[in-house]
């Protein structure tokens, strides 16, 4: 992979704790090395625990959507919040990037 393209990836994986960065390298965690010994539908779930878990923002969604009887909230709502402390542009990117870590990990359709 590109440098480039690996940062990005390295950061997720520390943010849901599948690995540590530790003197340049990057090491799988027991968790990690579960996911990658899991298949499909195990790493799916994994995914989505880790998610909830260590990322707020994803956590918080999923708590509105299981408030409400539709399991429905508009976009909107969350990305007002997230234009509170961050540009417009950053706020979209932030939604689509956890909606679609969500959706992997089947935290949220």
């Amino acid at each position: 992979m590109e440098v480039d393209d690996l940062f990005p990836v390295a950061e997720v994986l520390q943010l849901l704790r599948f690995a540590e960065l530790s003197h340049g390298d990057l090491r799988l965690t027991n968790a990690g090395r579960r996911f990658v010994a899991a298949d499909t539908d195990e790493r799916k779930a994994l995914f989505g625990k880790h998610l909830v878990a260590c990322a707020p923002l994803a956590a918080h969604i999923k708590r509105v959507l299981d408030e409400r009887s539709s399991h429905h909230a508009p976009t909107a709502r969350c990305k007002d919040e997230l234009e509170d402390h961050m540009s417009d542009e950053k706020a979209e990117q932030t939604l689509r990037a956890i909606i679609s870590l969500a959706r992997f990990g089947e935290v949220f359709a």
